[in-house]
This record gives structure tokens, sequence and C-alpha cells, in this order.
């Protein structure tokens, strides 16, 4: 054991047991290791141990804002940040309560009622002149009825060329001149787009089925809900308030 009294060294700390037996005394001018209340002290010249010193305390996201769903981006119920908006639905909107999308109304029946009137004008008023005319010249004798025959083709050709016009006319516009004087406008139930010559010329012919029963077809908007003729609901097709 060492001398407790020893002049070149120094005394154990305050409550501190001697060096155990066979144990060496501490170096000559150094102070005896004195450990931290209930812990030993870290090395000298060092600063205490602590736990990633120099580093901040674990923490989740440390430097970074709290992890919230979402962060710095718009909900997902909205579209991607930055992106173009979420699309409509595509090429349509379904009519609701006699409306059509967000353009207009369901046309009534007096407005569809005149354009039908004023397009079937157009088309028989010049081929009934033409063939009264031919029927006058085919009666007056031999030498004219060659010129009334003449005048009875042109009509008919008339006839078939406002047809076809009128069907091109609501194929690709949607609207006759019939149509655009009233401010109708044909359209596809399923697009809201012209429906095309095609399906024009079918619709027309399908309006036989209108008159088939006195007219019942032609009278079918007053009550239907989505203000259809017969011809209409065949083909798939609204006229709309343009």
């Amino acid at each position: 054991m060492g001398n407790p009294y020893d002049p070149y060294g120094q005394q154990p700390g305050y409550g501190q047991q001697q060096p155990g037996y066979g144990q060496q005394q501490p170096g000559y001018g150094q102070p005896p290791a004195q450990p931290g209340y209930g812990q030993p002290q870290p090395g000298y010249g060092q600063p205490p141990a602590q736990p990633n010193y120099g580093q901040p305390s674990a923490q989740p996201n440390y430097g970074q804002p709290a992890a919230q769903p979402g962060y710095g981006q718009p909900p997902a119920a909205q579209p991607a940040y930055g992106g173009p908006p979420a699309p409509a639905q595509p090429g349509y909107q379904e009519v609701h309560h006699h409306h059509y999308g967000s353009t207009g109304q369901l046309a009534q029946w007096g407005p569809r009622a005149g354009g039908f009137i004023i397009d079937y004008l157009i088309a028989v008023v010049p081929f009934f002149v033409l063939w009264l005319l031919g029927n006058l010249l085919a009666s007056a004798g031999s030498g004219a009825a060659v010129l009334g025959v003449l005048f009875m083709v042109i009509g008919i050709g008339i006839w078939i060329g406002a047809f076809l016009w009128i069907c091109y006319q609501e194929g690709t516009t949607g609207q006759s001149i019939g149509k655009r004087q009233m401010g109708i406008r044909l359209v596809s139930a399923q697009t809201g787009q012209p429906i095309g010559f095609g399906m024009a010329f079918v619709r027309k012919l399908a309006h036989i089925l209108d008159g088939a029963v006195c007219y019942l077809g032609y009278l079918w908007p007053l009550w239907d809900e989505r203000k259809q003729t017969f011809a209409d609901k065949v083909v798939g097709t609204l006229v709309v308030r343009s």
C-alpha cells in the first residue's frame, strides 16, 4: 500500500478508497483518476463523452419539417402539383333536367317544328313548281311534252339535291337553314358533337317512323323527357338550343 502521507503524491478524493492491493498508484505528478459521480471521467483534455457529441440528438427527420401527408404537394383529391387539371368527362356531359351540358337547353317542340317546316319548303317548293310546269307543258302537245318532262326531271333533281344538302349541313355543323333560323342545333346524345353526313341521312329516313302512325313521332317531343322524336331515339340524337 502507498503511503497516504506521501509528500510527492496526492491524497485520494474524499470518500474514495485506496487503490486495491496489488494495484499501481497513479503516475508521478499526475492526479489520481477520479470517476464522475457514479461514472468514470472521460480522457484527460477531452470533453465529456456525450451520446452523439457534435450531432443533434436522434429525432425523426431532424432539421426537416415534421412528416405530413403530401407535404409541399396539393391534397390527393387535386391533380398533381404543376400538372394540368384533371380533365372532365371526355367528350360530353350528360343531360339532366332538360339541360345539355352547360351550353344550353333542349330545344322545345315549337322551334323544332319551325325549323322542319323551313327546310321542307326549301326542298319541296322548287320541286313542286317545276313538276307542275312540266305537267302543263306535257299536256299542251307533243312538241312541248319533251320540255315538260325535262322540267319534271330538273324538279326531282333539285329536290334530291336539297335533301342531301340539308343532311350534309345537319351532319357537319348541326344546323340546316331552318335550324339556324330557329336557333337550334342537332347533336349526338353521346358525344355532343355533330353526327356526320351518314347518320344525318339515316335520321332523315327514320322520320318515316315518325309519320307512320298519325304523325305521332313528330309530336313525341311534347312529353318526352329528352324531347326526342322516334328518329332521334333510333339514331341517338338530341336537338338543343344553340
